[in-house]
């Protein structure tokens, strides 16, 4: 049974106590500092100074790995906003440049690599086409310039892609710009 008034250093020249010098994981250290303060409580009561100190470093501590943790996450969103704002800026030609590969005037000359080399990048950072002629429509992700009823179709579909549609990964960066067909009504 352990005396009620042990000091700190009594407590540390025990020899079933581990020295502070020990090898502690990183990660395991928070359980030990709470342990000892569990230990310091229970042996020296607990308005003790030394419990107060112990407490207060382990909430300092707590603070700094959840700022650590919000600052890391902030950065990331930054770092992402960037990125979107910057292919934002090149959809536009990319466009231009897709109108044109697709009437053939890019066969042959330097800027069919260049689209090649455009839609690559784009895809470096997780940029996504979508919007496909026979697609389901998608009011969340598809913008519908025109609708027109037609017999064949049952749901709405996209009959025509005017402008392609983006994503960086799960984040809209511009709806599909489309011609609708939907069901004739009765």
């Amino acid at each position: 049974m352990a005396e009620e008034n042990t000091s700190p250093e009594d407590i540390e020249q025990q020899p079933d106590q581990p020295a502070a010098d020990s090898n502690v994981d990183e990660a395991s250290e928070p359980d030990a500092l709470d342990q000892e303060l569990a230990d310091l409580v229970e042996e020296t009561g607990p308005l003790s100074k030394e419990a107060e100190l112990l407490a207060d470093l382990q909430r300092l501590q707590a603070e700094f790995v959840n700022y650590k943790t919000r600052v890391e996450r902030d950065r990331d969103q930054s770092r992402n906003s960037a990125i979107a704002e910057v292919l934002r800026s090149f959809l536009p030609a990319l466009d231009d440049l897709e109108r044109a590969e697709t009437h053939g005037d890019l066969e042959g000359t330097p800027f069919a690599a260049v689209v090649g080399k455009l839609r690559l990048a784009g895809e470096k950072f997780g940029l996504k086409r979508f919007g496909e002629k026979g697609e389901k429509f998608n009011p969340e992700l598809h913008n519908a310039l025109t609708q027109t009823p037609s017999k064949d179709v049952t749901e709405a579909t996209i009959n025509e892609v005017i402008e392609a549609g983006y994503q960086l990964e799960d984040r809209l960066i511009r709806p599909a710009m489309v011609s609708v067909s939907v069901p004739e009504e009765s």
